[in-house]
This record gives structure tokens, sequence and C-alpha cells, in this order.
């Protein structure tokens, strides 16, 4: 999203689970974009909630598994905002070989960036 859009919006990247680093292959492909996420590291909701992000301050959740439109949908029931779905590719597990698994991620961050183009438009300099 700050790739093609800056700082035009909030956005916060959570996961059901936090226990997690940043996978190595995601940091790779996203680096051949121009996206750094060397430092990114993986958060919860409830660990989003207890640095004072509050989910009825956003507008939309993109969820990106099952596990977490579930954990989004429980959430925010009792909030005024919308959660989507995204089936996008989980490449962890694929490929035999490391250009075999730099495919698979580049295919699933390519899918990712194809839904971000989709639903919000190009990017306006």
């Amino acid at each position: 999203m700050k790739k093609f859009y800056g700082h035009r919006a909030y956005v916060q990247s959570v996961g059901v689970k936090n226990d997690l680093e940043i996978d190595g292959f995601a940091v790779t492909v996203c680096a051949e974009l121009g996206v750094e996420l060397q430092r990114h590291r993986v958060r919860s909701f409830d660990e989003m909630a207890q640095w004072g992000d509050d989910l009825s301050g956003f507008d939309l959740i993109v969820a990106l598994s099952p596990a977490s439109q579930r954990h989004a949908l429980e959430l925010t029931r009792h909030f005024h905002l919308e959660v989507e779905y995204w089936p996008i590719l989980d490449p962890t597990g694929l490929g035999e070989t490391r250009e075999a698994k730099l495919s698979a991620y580049r295919q699933a961050r390519d899918q990712i960036a194809g839904r971000i183009l989709a639903r919000f438009g190009p990017p306006q300099g």
C-alpha cells in the first residue's frame, strides 16, 4: 500500500499470530520492487490493540487467509468496518529449489499488488 499510495492512508500489517519472524523469501521478492521488509515485524490483532490501535478507527480489513478472515470478523462484529477476503496463494512450503520458492513468493506478491490496484486504483503521483 505505501509503495503505491504513500501516506495518504493509515495502514497496519497484522496477522492472527505474532510468533513468526518475517519470511526471508518475502523480504527478497519485495526488495525486488523497492519495498523494504527487513525491519518489518509480524504483530497480532491483540498486540495492535495493546499499542493503542483501535479497530474502530479503521475502515477496512483485508484478510489474506481464511483464519485471518474469521478472526477479523469475530473482532469487528460490533464495529462498522468492512472485512474483505483476498484469496492469495500461500507460498510457504512450495518449491523444491530456491528459485522455485522465489517464483511462488513472486506470484503471491504479484497477486497482492494486483488486488491492491484493482481495489484502490492506480497510484497517483
